[in-house]
């Protein structure tokens, strides 16, 4: 199976982690007195939700499929 495929059918699966992420970062990062740890796991959140779409500007910029 061919790996843009791959991460087209799951793009819905990657949103949903990562808004989980990013929420759960946020609060995490409101209730505590250490933040980084709740920022960095909503930088993840956000790195997977938009994975899918760094997929695919990566590979029309480099012309591979």
């Amino acid at each position: 199976m061919n790996l843009s495929l791959l991460i087209d059918a799951f793009s819905m699966v990657f949103n949903i982690i990562g808004m989980v992420l990013g929420v759960g970062g946020l609060l995490l990062a409101q209730r505590s007195i250490r933040r980084w740890p709740g920022y960095s796991m909503t930088a993840a959140g956000f790195l997977i939700a938009t994975l899918p779409f760094w997929y695919q500007l990566f590979t029309t910029l480099t012309g591979t499929e």
